[in-house]
């Protein structure tokens, strides 16, 4: 009938990157309306919207979700609708169980998440083929990375750079040797060059995609406040603060987690080894907001 669509195949285009499945079921008038399946222990944010005219409303078919709202712990699950409009912070969500919901949006942003998740697909495929451990450190370092800008009320457009950036932060390790990324002892002073080109590295592979403006973000994750990082040596205000805030989680998260050249360290000594860099390797502003987050996460005494 004139007017009348009937879904089939149930949904115009489909993305899946592992642990989101997302199906655009229609579009039209500005509007789109998407089922999205996230799978178990995954994290999803929902950021504020600089158009203070849109909207998103959400609906869950099934699963269980986990939320801090406001210092409180909600746990959310079928039947649940959620609206989200100019909302003054992000909130972070995780899944208990693999989740299906429905979502609308008064602002278009399937194309945009489109290419986005396929193209984190291909690359985080190839990374870890090099080496296991990058997926779940990138991960780890995207997590704390979003929460530590949300304390230092980053506008939406920069957290959603950090965002990605912090997932692709390593991926010029791909043209590292094996045996380097893994080697057990002290790296000689060539080895060390080489795993100096990495940001670089991955720069250049993302300048080529639809996200190029996140390339410096990446490219800077080392450089230090005093001049000493690599790979130009960038001082201070020079030193995107994106970048700055994946240098201390990436840091951080380094520190905490088993190496193939040591056990893990500590939080307490971890952040006591950062503190003590204030000023020299990391900016203050962002080390007491990471550090805030450690605390509200019970990972560090308050």
């Amino acid at each position: 009938m004139k007017g009348l669509d009937i879904l089939t195949d149930g949904y115009l285009e489909k993305v899946n990157n592992g642990a989101t499945t997302l199906s655009l079921l229609g579009r039209g008038n500005g509007i789109e309306l998407m089922k999205q399946t996230v799978l178990s222990d995954s994290i999803f944010i929902l950021f504020p919207s600089q158009d203070e005219d849109s909207q998103e409303f959400f609906y869950i078919l099934s699963g269980e979700i986990e939320a801090d709202i406001d210092g409180e712990v909600k746990r959310l699950g079928p039947d649940t609708f959620l609206s989200a409009k100019n909302l003054e912070g992000t909130v972070q969500f995780k899944t208990l169980t693999d989740l299906t919901f429905l979502s609308v949006s008064t602002v278009p942003v399937f194309h945009y998440l489109s290419s986005i998740v396929s193209k984190l697909k291909s690359i985080g495929e190839a990374v870890e083929k090099k080496d296991r451990y990058t997926f779940n450190h990138s991960s780890r370092v995207a997590n704390y990375a979003v929460k530590t800008a949300s304390k230092m009320k980053l506008r939406k457009e920069q957290m959603e750079n950090l965002l990605l950036a912090s997932i692709l932060h390593d991926i010029g390790k791909i043209n590292i040797p094996e045996e380097v990324l893994k080697k057990p002892s002290k790296l000689t002073n060539e080895e060390f060059e080489l795993v100096k080109k990495h940001p670089g590295d991955g720069a250049a592979m993302i300048r080529d995609t639809p996200y190029a403006d996140i390339a410096d973000i990446v490219e800077q994750h080392h450089e230090r406040v005093n001049g000493r990082g690599y790979p130009f040596g960038l001082k201070g205000d020079e030193i995107l603060v994106e970048a700055k805030i994946i240098g201390v989680c990436d840091t951080f998260d380094a520190m905490t987690e088993d190496r193939a050249y040591r056990t893990a360290f500590s939080p307490e000594y971890a952040m006591a080894e950062i503190n003590n860099l204030v000023g020299v390797q990391y900016d203050e502003t962002v080390v007491k907001a990471f550090e805030q987050v450690l605390k509200e996460e019970g990972k560090l005494s308050s």
